[in-house]
């Protein structure tokens, strides 16, 4: 497979390997903390942040769609990979990411990456603001030290184990957290070109060792430590019924990793004017996710505030992601020791302020205040993510979402009965009246796409009012810019239901979309071309040489102006009628 680079190092000079360097190496500094601190709060050992950090981040960049994309673990994925792990372990969590991984191959080739894209606005600020409250409440047992605080699936239940060990609140840890914190906050507006997480991960860390080295846990005491060196290599047991047992997890991890990863593109491209490839990059996150989980790798994707980072630093290529996960492959090989050292209060703080940051709040807050369904869909996908699971969170909103699309298309649709407007010589719906409407002649104009969540109304409008059975329909169809299959079945019905009576079906004005589907179903040769005009008033015109001219005489709705002349004259008479002027659409 060709990595595709075209463009991407173009005129790449030794001045670019410098800014490449520098931007990668903060980067990858910025990395560590957050890799292991995503990990923990998943429910696996710190380790395995650290390899997905190096594999992923080195994939993602060699074979994504994006010149400063950042890959790696994110926080967006950890209420997923809890749950898959607290329902279905570790291995097979690790089958989970592989299986995703595959399905975003699959969605690149496929040319799907647009679509992806198409997430619903409220539902992903919804799913986003119910995993930053699950990440935020998540640490808190964390932050203030509590002891023998068991985690458990659902948010209602950790609430209730947090509640219930307040007793055990450990002074130690609460100060080590709160150092990190502080310099967390401090660090971004007194020493903006300092890495906050690590500083503060450093600091709090020494604090804890020289002051209270006993009083907290740390990361030897609860995991034994971070292997130094790499891991091995270990293929997934895949097996039908794994691949059954975890797709829905594997298509939610595959989702919400592509969702993210072109979020984050779309961020790159905004701060530095690129611009990247949708499916390129599904496919490259996809390759990553399928060799990350065998080194021991968790789910990754583009990481928003890592990716910026990177551009802020000034990156120039992709290289600058590839030295970013060299460098965390360097710390693990030589620095791993340390990190035994590091303090679980001090990781908390670094999950909160990514919790705080990617909560969306503002953008939260807008959409709810509409008081719209869009408000609606929003806080329900929100309360399903918090109180239930993601899964759940997602599908229900999808769904919700599409089902309220389709009620607001299907009430854009209009269909009018008209006549001609003598002042202005335009058609138009007041015209109709008692005593002023066509026996005869009948025309519609139709506004808004003709598809299955509106044919139903466009077919039972014109048939309950047609019931006299005119000889022309005339149906006005040059506002209607999308007609599906079964919109055309609709329109093949009253077609059916007006030939059979031995009636007249015209249409002008048809778009480019509507035409080819009739003509692809049959329908257009059925109404007969010569029965589609480019304009109304020769189809009113067609109309009008067709009438039964019995019925014309004595009439006194007077619709169109050639009605006085019809309602008077000799019915054997063969002269031609005077042509239509008084309609100029």
């Amino acid at each position: 497979m060709k990595l595709a680079w075209s463009g991407r190092f173009e005129g790449y000079s030794l001045e670019h390997v410098k800014k490449d360097l520098l931007s990668g190496l903060i980067v990858g500094i910025i990395a560590i903390p957050l890799g292991m601190a995503f990990a923990m709060a998943s429910g696996v050992k710190p380790e395995y942040g650290i390899y997905t950090t190096i594999t992923a981040g080195i994939l993602i960049s060699l074979f994504g769609g994006s010149k400063y994309q950042i890959g790696g673990p994110t926080g967006a994925f950890i209420p997923i990979l809890f749950a898959v792990v607290m329902q279905y372990g570790y291995e097979n969590l690790l089958i989970a990411g592989f299986m995703a991984g595959g399905l975003l191959v699959l969605m690149g080739m496929f040319k799907l990456g647009a679509l992806v894209k198409y997430m619903p606005r409220p539902v992903t600020i919804g799913f986003t603001s119910g995993i930053a409250v699950i990440i935020f409440t998540g640490q808190i047992a964390n932050f203030l030290g509590l002891d023998d605080v068991k985690k458990h699936e659902y948010f209602l239940d950790n609430m209730v184990e947090l509640v219930t060990h307040l007793g055990t609140f450990n002074i130690y840890s609460f100060l080590t957290g709160l150092i990190c914190l502080g310099i967390l906050l401090a660090t971004p507006r007194w020493f903006p070109k300092i890495p906050g997480p690590l500083m503060g991960l450093v600091i709090s860390t020494i604090v804890a060792t020289v002051f209270f080295s006993d009083k907290v846990e740390t990361i030897g005491t609860v995991f034994g430590g971070i292997p130094q060196g790499l891991p091995e290599l270990r293929l997934p047991e895949l097996t039908w019924d794994k691949i059954q047992m975890l797709f829905i997890p594997a298509f939610v991890i595959a989702m919400l990793g592509g969702i993210e990863s072109l979020l984050s593109a779309v961020v790159a491209d905004g701060m530095s004017g690129s611009r990247h490839n949708s499916n390129k990059e599904l496919i490259g996150q996809g390759i990553a996710n399928m060799v990350t989980p065998l080194f021991g790798g968790i789910p990754a994707t583009g990481a928003i505030a890592r990716t910026a980072t990177n551009i802020k630093n000034g990156a120039v290529s992709p290289m600058s992601g590839v030295i970013h996960g060299v460098v965390v492959l360097l710390v693990l090989l030589f620095l791993a020791p340390y990190a035994s050292h590091i303090p679980i209060a001090s990781m908390a703080p670094i999950l909160m302020v990514v919790a705080w940051n990617m909560s969306e709040r503002k953008e939260f807050f807008h959409v709810a205040m509409t008081r719209t369904s869009d408000s609606f869909v929003l806080i329900l996908t929100f309360l399903l993510t918090v109180f239930t699971n993601l899964t759940i969170a997602v599908e229900v909103g999808l769904v919700l979402a599409v089902l309220l699309f389709v009620k607001r298309m299907s009430d854009i649709l209009t269909v009018a009965k008209v006549l001609p407007d003598p002042a202005d010589k335009i058609v138009k719906a007041h015209m109709v009246r008692e005593g002023h409407d066509c026996p005869q002649i009948s025309i519609y104009n139709i506004e808004g796409p003709l598809f299955f969540g509106a044919a139903q109304h466009f077919e039972k409008t014109i048939m309950n009012t047609i019931k006299f059975k005119p000889k022309v329909l005339l149906l006005r169809m040059g506002k209607v810019p999308y007609m599906d299959t079964t919109g055309e079945l609709n329109l093949a019905s009253i077609v059916k239901h007006f030939q059979k009576s031995g009636g007249i079906v015209l249409i002008s004005k048809l778009a480019e979309q509507p035409e080819e589907m009739l003509k692809k179903t049959g329908l257009y040769e059925k109404i007969r071309e010569d029965h589609f005009f480019d304009h109304t008033g020769d189809a009113i015109n067609y109309a009008l040489a067709h009438l039964n001219r019995l019925q014309c005489l004595g009439c006194k709705h007077f619709a169109f102006h050639e009605c006085q002349h019809l309602s008077v004259a000799d019915p054997h008479y063969e002269a031609g009628l005077p042509k239509s002027d008084n309609i100029t659409v």
